[in-house]
Protein backbone atom coordinates (compact mmCIF):
# COMPACT_ATOMS: atom_id res chain seq x y z
CA UNK A 1 0.00 0.00 0.00
CA UNK A 2 1.13 3.54 -0.73
CA UNK A 3 0.04 6.89 0.69
CA UNK A 4 -0.13 10.54 -0.31
CA UNK A 5 1.40 12.73 2.41
CA UNK A 6 1.52 16.53 2.81
CA UNK A 7 2.44 18.94 5.63
CA UNK A 8 0.96 22.43 5.48
CA UNK A 9 1.20 25.27 8.00
CA UNK A 10 -1.73 27.67 8.24
CA UNK A 11 -1.30 30.93 10.13
CA UNK A 12 -4.31 30.40 12.40
CA UNK A 13 -5.63 28.31 15.23
CA UNK A 14 -6.34 24.60 14.82
CA UNK A 15 -9.98 25.41 15.62
CA UNK A 16 -10.28 27.58 12.50
CA UNK A 17 -8.75 24.86 10.32
CA UNK A 18 -10.96 22.23 11.94
CA UNK A 19 -14.05 24.29 11.09
CA UNK A 20 -12.98 24.39 7.42
CA UNK A 21 -12.61 20.58 7.48
CA UNK A 22 -15.67 19.60 9.51
CA UNK A 23 -18.49 21.73 8.06
CA UNK A 24 -20.15 21.66 4.64
CA UNK A 25 -19.62 25.41 4.19
CA UNK A 26 -15.96 25.09 5.15
CA UNK A 27 -15.37 22.17 2.77
CA UNK A 28 -17.17 23.97 -0.06
CA UNK A 29 -14.90 26.95 0.53
CA UNK A 30 -11.68 25.13 -0.37
CA UNK A 31 -12.30 21.76 -2.13
CA UNK A 32 -15.39 21.94 -4.34
CA UNK A 33 -18.30 24.32 -4.22
CA UNK A 34 -20.46 21.30 -5.05
CA UNK A 35 -20.33 19.83 -1.53
CA UNK A 36 -23.29 18.52 0.42
CA UNK A 37 -24.19 15.92 3.02
CA UNK A 38 -23.76 15.22 6.71
CA UNK A 39 -20.31 16.19 8.06
CA UNK A 40 -20.94 14.64 11.48
CA UNK A 41 -19.33 11.38 12.63
CA UNK A 42 -21.05 8.52 10.80
CA UNK A 43 -22.42 10.87 8.13
CA UNK A 44 -21.57 10.93 4.44
CA UNK A 45 -20.36 14.00 2.54
CA UNK A 46 -20.61 14.14 -1.25
CA UNK A 47 -18.01 16.10 -3.22
CA UNK A 48 -18.74 16.66 -6.93
CA UNK A 49 -16.49 17.78 -9.80
CA UNK A 50 -18.46 18.03 -13.07
CA UNK A 51 -20.28 14.67 -13.28
CA UNK A 52 -17.76 12.79 -11.13
CA UNK A 53 -16.95 12.94 -7.46
CA UNK A 54 -16.36 11.25 -4.15
CA UNK A 55 -18.51 10.11 -1.25
CA UNK A 56 -16.74 10.22 2.10
CA UNK A 57 -17.99 8.55 5.26
CA UNK A 58 -16.91 10.60 8.27
CA UNK A 59 -15.28 7.99 10.51
CA UNK A 60 -13.69 10.18 13.17
CA UNK A 61 -13.91 13.77 14.34
CA UNK A 62 -11.72 15.09 17.14
CA UNK A 63 -12.24 18.87 17.38
CA UNK A 64 -8.97 20.70 16.88
CA UNK A 65 -7.10 17.41 16.37
CA UNK A 66 -8.33 15.18 13.55
CA UNK A 67 -10.81 14.66 10.73
CA UNK A 68 -10.93 11.18 9.16
CA UNK A 69 -12.94 9.96 6.16
CA UNK A 70 -13.34 6.60 4.45
CA UNK A 71 -13.90 6.77 0.69
CA UNK A 72 -17.10 4.83 -0.04
CA UNK A 73 -17.91 6.22 -3.50
CA UNK A 74 -15.82 7.43 -6.40
CA UNK A 75 -13.11 6.10 -8.70
CA UNK A 76 -12.11 2.48 -8.07
CA UNK A 77 -8.59 3.55 -7.00
CA UNK A 78 -10.10 5.61 -4.14
CA UNK A 79 -12.67 3.13 -2.80
CA UNK A 80 -11.57 1.86 0.61
CA UNK A 81 -8.81 4.45 1.04
CA UNK A 82 -8.80 6.88 3.95
CA UNK A 83 -8.29 10.62 4.03
CA UNK A 84 -6.92 11.93 7.32
CA UNK A 85 -6.23 15.47 8.48
CA UNK A 86 -4.21 15.50 11.71
CA UNK A 87 -3.96 18.94 13.31
CA UNK A 88 -1.57 20.43 15.86
CA UNK A 89 -0.70 23.94 16.95
CA UNK A 90 2.92 25.03 16.54
CA UNK A 91 3.26 28.65 17.63
CA UNK A 92 1.18 30.85 15.36
CA UNK A 93 0.69 28.01 12.85
CA UNK A 94 -1.88 25.27 12.71
CA UNK A 95 -0.03 22.33 11.18
CA UNK A 96 -1.97 19.97 8.94
CA UNK A 97 -0.48 16.52 8.52
CA UNK A 98 -2.48 15.17 5.59
CA UNK A 99 -2.68 11.53 4.54
CA UNK A 100 -4.62 9.89 1.73
CA UNK A 101 -3.71 6.37 2.73
CA UNK A 102 -4.30 2.85 1.52
CA UNK A 103 -3.75 3.14 -2.23
CA UNK A 104 -3.14 -0.36 -3.61
CA UNK A 105 -0.45 0.82 -6.04
CA UNK A 106 1.05 4.09 -7.33
CA UNK A 107 -0.90 4.27 -10.59
CA UNK A 108 -0.81 7.35 -12.85
CA UNK A 109 -4.05 8.61 -11.30
CA UNK A 110 -2.28 8.70 -7.92
CA UNK A 111 0.38 11.00 -9.38
CA UNK A 112 -2.40 13.36 -10.50
CA UNK A 113 -4.19 13.15 -7.13
CA UNK A 114 -1.00 13.86 -5.21
CA UNK A 115 -0.57 17.17 -7.02
CA UNK A 116 -4.29 18.03 -6.82
CA UNK A 117 -4.33 17.41 -3.06
CA UNK A 118 -1.45 19.90 -2.81
CA UNK A 119 -3.44 22.42 -4.85
CA UNK A 120 -6.51 21.99 -2.66
CA UNK A 121 -4.51 22.13 0.58
CA UNK A 122 -3.17 25.50 -0.61
CA UNK A 123 -6.80 26.49 -1.21
CA UNK A 124 -7.60 25.46 2.38
CA UNK A 125 -4.67 27.54 3.63
CA UNK A 126 -5.89 30.54 1.64
CA UNK A 127 -9.47 30.13 2.86
CA UNK A 128 -8.47 30.11 6.52
CA UNK A 129 -5.82 32.84 6.25
CA UNK A 130 -7.64 35.25 3.92
CA UNK A 131 -11.28 34.19 3.87
CA UNK A 132 -11.12 33.17 0.19
CA UNK A 133 -10.23 29.72 -1.08
CA UNK A 134 -10.02 28.41 -4.65
CA UNK A 135 -12.38 25.41 -4.67
CA UNK A 136 -13.42 23.59 -7.82
CA UNK A 137 -14.20 24.98 -10.39
CA UNK A 138 -11.89 27.91 -9.53
CA UNK A 139 -8.94 25.67 -8.63
CA UNK A 140 -5.63 25.47 -10.46
CA UNK A 141 -6.02 22.95 -13.29
CA UNK A 142 -2.81 20.95 -13.59
CA UNK A 143 -3.47 18.76 -16.63
CA UNK A 144 -6.15 17.45 -18.99
CA UNK A 145 -7.79 15.61 -16.04
CA UNK A 146 -8.44 18.82 -14.11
Amino acid sequence: MVDILHRVGVKSSVDEVYSALATVDGLAGWWTDQTQGDPNAGGVVQFRFKADGFDMKVTDLQPGKQVRWEVIGGPPEWIGTEVVFDLKQDGEYAIILFKHQGWKEPVEFMHHCTTKWGVFLMSLKSLVETGTGAPYPRDVHIDNWG
